[in-house]
């Protein structure tokens, strides 16, 4: 066995060692691979920090969808308020339905009892035992009247049946709705927040510097404003010039006229509407005169638009609250309908109806007192005062002020009364 074993071929290696450099080659691959891979990573383009202006126009951005959301909400809650009080109404008809329901049934009760205790008589038998003939007569006649009485009573019964089933249809078609727009309340009340949380997140990474870059940049935007309100003003004072210079134009161009009579014999003074004459015998004397002036619907409007601004006024620096209607703070729309309602005039809650409550009017014939809308989406509103200037009340975190209308886009501005 040893001699055999001794003539065995011995055991080729060579293909372990033609394999390991196919192993140092795959390592070594995997190794440049994950090189490549982190310095890909390393690599990989970061983005840039926006700029102030983009961070101005981002978070001028969130504040207007949160005020178009907060006129979602306006809108939501008067549409919930309207129709809990229409519910209220109408389950506090259910309850009287149900009262008169449960009379008629109680009447009802009453005539079939009666019928059980006196049991059911014939008209022979009770002829038979009726004291005379004139006594049945009287009373079949009474009963008779107790049968109509009763039809008249079953069919008040089916009536306020109908009717009470009815008003409880009613009221559950009504409860669905409410229970509806609550939810549309609640949807934009979260919506409302988000925009502003998100506006409040986004100013809040500003570091110190950059929150001075970016009141720099309000500053410049809020002058920009205030140089075409100028503008403004000048075009309205040389307008008003105008107006006033074509008045008294016409006042001087428009002769008196009048006829009054005077008579007197001798010397004498006649007396009358116009000039006084004096003459010897029948002598005519006059002169009524005409004059032109402000027609009364601008003086109208003139003395309700003074109550407004008086109004509008007296709220200045109170706190902008999204919701808000007063008296301790507001949100746009709110201290506009507000304003308007002091001088009897009712506007309604949100933007989009206030927008459509009045005579449109351009930018340049405006009026103090006319309503300025703002954005695209009309989701701000204010009160002009004249000069290019208005009072409104303009996001969370300000207080009502006044302020140029071309701080913001200009929608659109209307004439209320």
């Amino acid at each position: 066995m040893s001699t055999l074993a001794s003539h065995r071929k011995p055991r080729s290696l060579s293909g372990v060692r033609t394999a390991s450099p196919a192993v140092g080659i795959t390592t070594a691959a995997l190794a440049s691979v994950t090189l490549l891979s982190a310095q890909s990573a390393s690599a990989a383009p970061v983005d840039p920090k926006p700029s102030m202006e983009e961070v101005q126009k981002k978070v001028d951005d969130l504040y207007r969808q949160a005020g178009s959301e907060t006129q979602k909400y306006n809108k939501a809650k008067e549409a919930t308020q309207k129709q809990k009080r229409g519910v209220d109404r109408v389950l506090d008809e259910v309850a009287k339905r149900a009262d008169k329901l449960n009379e008629a049934r109680r009447t009802l009760g009453s005539f079939a009892a009666a019928q059980y205790r006196e049991g059911a008589v014939t008209p022979t038998a009770a002829l038979l035992f009726a004291d005379s003939p004139q006594a049945f007569f009287e009373q079949k006649q009474v009963t008779d009247r107790l049968t109509e009485r009763q039809r008249g009573v079953l069919a008040d019964y089916q009536t306020q049946q109908a009717a009470a089933a009815k008003k409880r249809t009613q009221a559950s078609k009504d409860l669905e709705s409410l229970n509806a727009s609550q939810a549309a309340l609640r949807t934009s009340k979260q919506n409302v927040q988000q925009k502003l949380g998100a506006a409040r997140a986004l100013l809040a990474k500003l570091t110190t510097e950059e929150k001075a870059r970016l009141a720099a940049l309000e500053r410049k935007k809020e002058e920009e404003a205030r140089r075409k309100a100028e503008a403004q003003a000048k075009v309205e004072a040389r307008a008003k010039a105008e107006a006033e210079r074509k008045r008294k134009e016409q006042q001087a161009q428009t002769p008196s006229t009048g006829t009054d009579t005077s008579s007197g014999t001798g010397t004498g003074t006649g007396s009358g509407t116009g000039d006084t004459g004096t003459g010897t015998g029948t002598g005519t004397s006059g002169g009524t005169g005409t004059s032109g002036g402000t027609g009364a619907s601008d003086g109208s409007y003139a003395t309700k638009a003074a109550k407004v601004l008086a109004f509008a006024r007296a709220q200045i620096g109170k706190p902008y609250v999204w919701g808000a209607t007063g008296p301790s703070s507001y949100d746009c729309s709110g201290l506009t309908q507000a304003a308007w309602k002091e001088a009897g005039v009712e506007l309604p809650r949100t933007t989009w109806e206030q927008v459509k409550a009045g005579t449109r009017v351009a930018t340049g014939d405006l009026l103090p007192g006319d309503l300025v809308f703002f954005y695209d989406d009309i989701s701000h509103v204010g009160i002009y005062i004249g000069d290019g200037m208005m009072i409104h009340a303009p996001k969370p975190g300000a207080n009502v002020r006044e302020e140029s209308i071309y701080y913001m886009p200009i929608y659109g501005s209307i004439r209320p009364a």
